[in-house]
């Protein structure tokens, strides 16, 4: 069917006034699939909670929490080696056109934010007397969203604003790397100089040689990492590999949280020119019984509460942080105490074969639960299988999210190498993601 305007009925030079409107049928309207095109935006997770024999969801859903805790429980390195717990960390978001593709759920950019979101909570908890400053990079510029911080939400309110911003052209990654190295030139020696950037977008508008910002980077011991939307790029691989950086190519959400978050613990210290030494900190003490508010000198805002500097007597806002007065170093004992679990990390639990009987504790160790025994292990493995054979025959595209289930599956009891004490997959995530010590060797 054709629409034409009725004013040019004989005039075929208004040819472009036909309106074309496919009715043939929804046909027309399904994609490569089969399914119609709106439905390809969204993913079918409810295919994969079957109900069991006796109608309930909770062996499936039970199923699916593990998977996800058995995904994020991964094999850490614990060897003892130097690390840098001051870290100073430059986050370099891709803003390109390329952005915008949506192989990752909403968006790529959205995906971006939302992993970042989590993971700037994430690095500050784990390294509470570290810095992040972030930078977007598009139509061939970069552009410094926040300085050099410890405040955590300065960062995150940086990022918020950034969703609804337009992607635009190429990035320069070239400046996005100069723009971080003079960000960087601040931070002191003693301290850790990381940059990790988010690219989705295969080529790069750069002003100038990147050999020479590659040979600047190597002599201030920039650490550069690269998470690659898109494809391995000969020449980003090469500068992570030659600043000691890491290179990854996430193929979905969930392995591009996984590749930022190898980021949070702190990165071995392989500079020839680092060394042992005594660092100056303060110990500022909480303002308190203020009369007037008093401006601070980080932000030069009247507030009532805040911290004083112990050498200068200036105000700041929050911790940890520097004085801009004197310089000095503002952390709380706190702090220190949090980030000294990076040094002496906790051993890996290991998990017991599932034929192997006898259990050392009658429950766990952490949490008190007791053990499920072998029969009830069987039963529940079986209506697992069961689960994944008819998520398969619905739908074939599903095999991915089922694969290795059987296989992941164990006996649920993990053994600390040192006390010998049996814990359950949650306690075990709880002790070396939050806690750092084992209850059972304390």
């Amino acid at each position: 069917m054709a629409i034409k305007n009725s004013a040019s009925n004989n005039d075929p030079a208004d040819d472009d006034d036909y309106i074309d409107i496919d009715d043939t049928g929804p046909e027309g309207l399904k994609g490569a699939d089969g399914g119609y095109a709106w439905e390809e935006e969204y993913k079918r997770s409810w295919d994969a909670i079957q109900e069991d024999d006796s109608g309930s969801i909770q062996s499936a859903v039970k199923h699916m929490s593990e998977q996800q805790l058995r995904r994020k429980r991964r094999p850490r390195d614990t060897s003892a080696i130097q690390r840098g717990i001051i870290r100073h960390l430059v986050v370099v978001v891709d803003q390109s056109d390329s952005m915008g593709i949506k192989d990752m759920l909403p968006s790529r950019i959205h995906a971006t934010l939302a992993v970042l979101h989590s993971f700037v909570g994430e690095f500050f908890d784990q390294n509470p007397i570290s810095q992040i400053s972030v930078i977007a990079t598009k139509d061939g510029l970069a552009e410094k969203l926040s300085d050099l911080s410890g405040n955590p939400v300065d960062h995150v309110n940086a990022l918020g604003d950034r969703r609804n911003r337009d992607l635009a052209g190429e990035p320069s990654v070239q400046n996005a790397l100069e723009l971080a190295m003079h960000t960087l030139r601040r931070a002191p020696t003693h301290g850790v100089r990381e940059i990790v950037c988010v690219l989705g977008s295969l080529t790069t508008c750069d002003p100038g040689d990147i050999e020479r910002t590659l040979d600047a980077l190597k002599h201030c011991d920039v650490r550069v990492s690269i998470v690659h939307l898109a494809a391995e790029v000969h020449v980003y691989r090469r500068i992570c590999r030659e600043t000691n950086g890491l290179y990854t190519v996430p193929e979905s959400e969930h392995s591009m949280r996984d590749a930022l978050f190898d980021h949070v613990p702190p990165p071995p210290v392989v500079s020839a020119r680092s060394k042992a030494d005594m660092i100056q900190m303060g110990f500022p003490i909480k303002a308190s019984n203020a009369v007037v508010p008093t401006p601070c000198v980080c932000h030069h805002v009247l507030s009532f509460s805040g911290y004083i500097c112990p050498r200068c007597k200036s105000k700041v806002c929050s911790l940890p942080t520097d004085c801009d007065v004197c310089g000095l170093p503002l952390v709380s004992a706190p702090h220190l105490a949090r980030s000294y679990h990076h040094m002496f990390p906790e051993e890996n639990y290991e998990e017991e074969e599932k034929d192997v009987e006898v259990a050392v504790d009658p429950a766990c160790y952490g949490c008190g639960a007791h053990w499920i025994d072998s029969a009830a292990i069987h039963q529940q493995q079986q209506q697992q299988e069961q689960v994944q054979k008819e998520v398969l025959m619905a739908d074939p595209s599903a095999a991915s999210a089922t694969a290795g289930a059987a296989s992941g599956a164990g006996s649920g009891r993990f053994k600390c190498p040192r006390c010998k004490h049996q814990f359950c997959l949650d306690c075990d995530v709880f002790v070396h993601d939050t806690l750092h010590n084992c209850p059972g060797c304390v």
